[in-house]
């Protein structure tokens, strides 16, 4: 139920986008910055989750909005250490703990698909050596179909198989 794809992740026909960010995130690179972009009350209410809950690396918070997808939030990088620094790197041990966490909400919530990015191989700074392995890991026995974007393509709806 894993697939392998090159496009856009934000053309992805999938239920549910999954992507990495720190706690209290500002949404200003990446594909987080994109997906604040499309859809601006993701970030606000991220924020306010950030302020009124206790979030730990390895969390997943989730999120649905009018007519888009469910973007779920893993906390795979370490908080920055000043109010307007920048985010932590990601380890693996972070990583670990949010896909196994994201495949419990994803068998919770009977999500059908889900798209994931190379997570935490960007501005988390991981090796994608170091991350497939853990998504197959994880997802080997989930019933969701995967849509793993492997590669980038701007504007490009990849090959998905609903």
């Amino acid at each position: 139920m894993i697939e392998f794809v090159t496009g856009d992740i934000l053309k992805s026909k999938a239920e549910a986008i999954a992507h990495g960010v720190a706690p209290f995130d500002h949404f200003n690179q990446g594909l987080a910055l994109s997906l604040r972009e499309q859809w601006p009350s993701l970030y606000k209410d991220f924020r306010h989750f950030c302020h009124t809950q206790k979030v730990e690396e390895g969390d997943v918070w989730t999120w649905k909005g009018a007519g888009g997808p469910t973007i779920f939030n893993l906390f795979t990088q370490e908080a920055a250490t000043q109010q307007e620094g920048h985010p932590g790197r990601s380890s693996e041990s972070y990583v670990n703990t949010c896909l196994k966490n994201l495949a419990k909400e994803i068998k919770k919530s009977n999500t059908k698909s889900l798209a994931l990015p190379k997570l935490a191989t960007g501005v988390g700074g991981l090796s994608w050596e170091t991350v497939k392995p853990l998504i197959l890991k994880h997802f080997e026995g989930v019933d969701t179909k995967l849509f793993v974007y492997e590669k980038y393509q701007k504007d490009l709806s990849a090959m998905e198989v609903l």
